[in-house]
């Protein structure tokens, strides 16, 4: 058996779970979540997709390419959402339309849709890392903290989930394509293991956040 096959194959369980989760609390969410609850259910959707492709042994890498743009996006706002009152969100905005023209760009020209997106996917972890910092720091503001109230601990678990993922794979992802391609497969197997660890950390975090969610 396959132990790193395995563990990878394991490891969208807990997106599952919290995709499933977020889709029956969906209505009591308040819309900063409910704004989550779409980068969620869209990454719950694509994983199925790339997981049907991968047992089809079928090339998925497309799927990053439409992930790596979509969820950028729906992160983005999310974030617009929670720090709505609390910063410029034409500055959230500006950045978004920036990726968005660098990933369609990347795909196109630089590393098509076939090949692995690192580049895309290093840009996405550092402005995704920036954001998450950028609201620990604002949490430290007591006045930020009050106005945020009940949503302040659901959102620390999903920043700190977002953090953990992006910031420990930030380096896999900008190497993901020589490791793929250079290293042995065994390495490659096990580099891809951490990632999907991370991974499992992110969604319990997220599933943590929804479930202390602000209740009416």
């Amino acid at each position: 058996m396959n132990i790193s096959k395995v563990i990878n194959q394991i490891s969208v369980i807990p997106v599952f779970i919290t995709v499933i989760y977020s889709i029956y609390i969906y209505k009591s969410l308040g819309k900063e979540l409910k704004s989550f609850s779409w980068f969620l259910i869209i990454s719950g959707i694509i994983q199925f997709i790339s997981s049907a492709l991968w047992y089809a042994r079928t090339n998925n890498l497309p799927l990053l390419h439409i992930y790596v743009a979509v969820g950028f996006f729906l992160i983005a706002y999310f974030y617009i959402q929670v720090l709505d009152e609390f910063i410029n969100k034409k500055i959230i905005w500006i950045i978004l339309l920036l990726f968005l023209t660098f990933s369609v760009l990347n795909s196109i020209f630089i590393q098509p849709i076939l090949t692995f997106a690192s580049y895309s996917l290093t840009v996405e972890s550092i402005l995704i890392i920036i954001l998450s910092l950028s609201t620990y720091i604002m949490l430290l503001d007591d006045i930020v903290r009050d106005k945020l109230k009940g949503l302040s601990k659901s959102l620390n678990w999903i920043n700190s989930g977002l953090f953990i993922y992006y910031s420990s794979n930030l380096l896999i992802f900008y190497f993901g394509d020589t490791i793929t391609h250079t290293f042995s497969k065994e390495i490659s197997r096990y580099t891809w293991v951490l990632h999907s660890f991370f991974s499992v950390i992110m969604y319990c975090c997220f599933f943590v956040g929804l479930w202390y969610r602000p209740k009416n």
